[in-house]
């Protein structure tokens, strides 16, 4: 199992022993802002590294476009692996480990932290 369905599970399990029928959604929503906000990270990084290196290697509109592209293609991915029979086999699987429970607080911290740091690398470079 990896790292992000780990979350997923720990978000999901958060807001479904909160009786809320929206468990899947929201957990959903979680892991896609988290994996695009660790893509954005990693985007500024490269961006600035290439103008401190002085490679021209993509203009700025076509990597907001290529950016953007690859946020919908993360949304539509992982709404299809979380959404229908996957999901209930993974859950299983999580029945059956004893996975480490996360604050709620930390994890929605974690997406919110990784768009700091590409505002504080962008604002370096």
């Amino acid at each position: 199992m990896t790292l992000f369905e780990s979350l997923f599970f720990n978000v999901f399990k958060h807001y479904k022993n909160a009786k809320n029928k929206n468990a899947n959604q929201i957990a959903t929503v979680y892991i896609s802002v988290l994996q695009s906000s660790i893509l954005l990270v990693l985007g500024v990084f490269f961006a600035g590294f290439s103008k401190q290196m002085h490679l021209d290697v993509i203009s700025q509109d076509k990597a907001i476009i290529l950016f953007v592209l690859a946020t919908i293609f993360i949304f539509f991915k992982n709404w299809i692996q979380y959404a229908g029979q996957k999901r209930k086999v993974l859950n299983a699987k999580m029945l059956r480990k004893k996975s480490a429970n996360y604050s709620l607080f930390m994890l929605w911290l974690l997406p919110v932290a990784c768009i700091v740091l590409s505002v504080i690398i962008y604002q370096a470079v």
